[in-house]
Parts: C-alpha cells; structure tokens; sequence
C-alpha cells in the first residue's frame, strides 16, 4: 500500500494524470496513479531524476500541494513504513516532504521578497532624490566657493585700500608738519623770488660776462681777470644789453654747497683758487691755466 501511495505522491508532484481507465480496465484510482508512474515516471529512471532536480518548485498548484499534503498526513504513511517497503521510494518521499515545506516557506518567503522589491524600489526613488540633492548641494557649493573667493578678493582690496589710506594720511600728516616748519621761510622766499625776478632781465648780459671768463681769463691774475669783467660789462651796457654791475664768474657759476666740498678737501679759500675750479668743472674740453 505504502509503494502504491508514493507512486500517487510521485503523479502529484509531476502532474500526471491517470486516464479515466487504465488498460486493465481499472478506473481512475490509487492504481491507476501506480499504474501511470510505472508507465510514465519509473519507466526512465534517469528523466525521472532529472525532472525532479529541475523541478519548479517555486510554483506548486495548491491542487497539488493539497492532494500531496493529504498523503504525507494519512496516518498510515510515514518514512519508516515506506523505507520498511523499499529503500528506493524513501528518496521520492523526502523530495516531496522537502518540496511541501520549502513552499510553506515561501508562503513566508514570497510576502517579504515583494516587500524588499517595494522597498528597493521606494531605495532607488529615494537615491536618485538624494542623487539630485547632491547635484543641487554641489552647485550651491560651487557657488559659495565662487563667492567666497569673490568676497577674500573683495577684503583684501579692502585692506590694500586701507592700507593706502593710512599711507596717505600719514603723508599728509608729514607734509603738514613740514608746511608748518617752512612757514617761516616765507618771507625769505618771497625775497629771493623779487631779486631772482630783478635780476632775470640781468640774466643774458651775466651769463656772457661768466661765459667769457671761462674760456678767456684762465691763464691770468686775479686782479686782470676782475679788469676783464668790468671791462665786458662796460661794453656789453654799450651795446645794449642789459648787465649787472660788478657782476662776476664766480657769482653767476658758483655753488656754494661744491665750494664747501673743495675747501674740506685742502683747496686754498681765496677767490683765485675757487675761480681756477670754478674754470675746469665748466670748461667743455680742458683749460688753459697758470698755477699761481
């Protein structure tokens, strides 16, 4: 009975249906299903191994799963009451035991697959939500970043321009002490303004008299070269142009700052001796000159 019951289990699980009479005349019962597993399953051993370990086992028909359930419940049925008959159907047994609770599991299992698949899905909305956050953060960032560069180039300007200013203000400070301690050159310059003006209509007359002493009077004495500058000053008046009195070389060349220089370093005081430097600083080539 127990073999006649496992080929039974056997037809469910491959969907195998016995005719409604078998080919003793047997009608469709537990014989027919002996009879069609023999003919169809037993028959090809090897197919029949095959098809259960490529079995599909993640959609059993509840049909199937309820006349299968039925059997492995009898109470009759049991793996020791099979193994008692044959060895070979235990295998056939526990592959359909096996096949029963994996899809009660799946019962569990399929739910919790369609609530990850939701959540995955509801994932890969909320990803590409905070992939296009990021985009937009990434702009907004790039964005200060400008801005920031923008305003440090902005302070710095600032500084420089403060810095300028306390510059400035530092030189107008200087400048107004200084004004402040030439107030009293006032006077002074304006003087020498009018005499510089008084003697600017003196100046082509004075500037021939010094010319003339440079190129002609090196070789002489002190008191020929003053007889040649009264003498041009008498001529030039003669001739029109207008010249100093008592105008001399050495008032229209000489600079007293450079005069201070030469007598530190040992040259004799006297008017000669500053005329005679006076001639070889202005001579263009080289003078002629007597030492006295």
């Amino acid at each position: 009975m127990n073999m006649v019951l496992v080929m039974e289990l056997a037809c469910h699980m491959m969907k195998l249906k016995p005719t409604r009479k078998n080919q003793k005349g047997i009608p469709n019962d537990t014989q027919g299903y002996f009879d069609l597993s023999k003919m169809l399953l037993l028959s090809n051993p090897n197919k029949f191994l095959q098809d259960m370990i490529n079995y599909d086992k993640e959609h059993i028909p509840e049909s199937t799963v309820k006349k299968v359930n039925t059997i492995l419940n009898m109470p009759t049925f049991s793996l020791e009451s099979v193994a008692a008959t044959s060895q070979a159907l235990v295998g056939i047994v526990k592959w359909s035991m096996a096949m029963m609770k994996f899809h009660e599991l799946l019962k569990i299992v399929n739910p919790k697959k369609a609530k990850v698949a939701e959540m995955n899905e509801r994932l890969a909305v909320t990803r590409a939500g905070l992939a296009d956050k990021r985009r937009k953060l990434k702009e907004v960032e790039e964005k200060m970043a400008k801005l920031n560069a923008s305003y440090q180039e902005n302070v710095d300007k600032e500084r420089s321009l403060v810095s300028q200013i306390e510059s400035c203000e530092k030189k107008l400070e200087r400048a107004s002490k200084i004004i402040s301690g030439l107030a009293g050159e006032d006077i002074r310059w304006t003087e020498t303004v009018k005499t510089l003006g008084s003697k600017f209509e003196y100046l082509i007359g004075n500037c021939l008299v010094a010319a003339g002493m440079v190129a002609y009077s090196g070789p002489f004495t002190a008191q020929f070269r003053a007889d040649l500058e009264s003498l041009w000053v008498k001529k030039i008046s003669e001739l029109g142009v207008k010249v100093e009195e008592g105008v001399s070389m050495k008032d229209i060349l000489e600079d007293p700052v450079q005069t201070k220089t030469w007598t530190a370093a040992s040259l004799p005081n006297d008017n000669l001796s500053i005329e005679n430097a006076i001639i070889m600083f202005k001579s263009r080539r080289w003078p002629l000159m007597i030492d006295p």
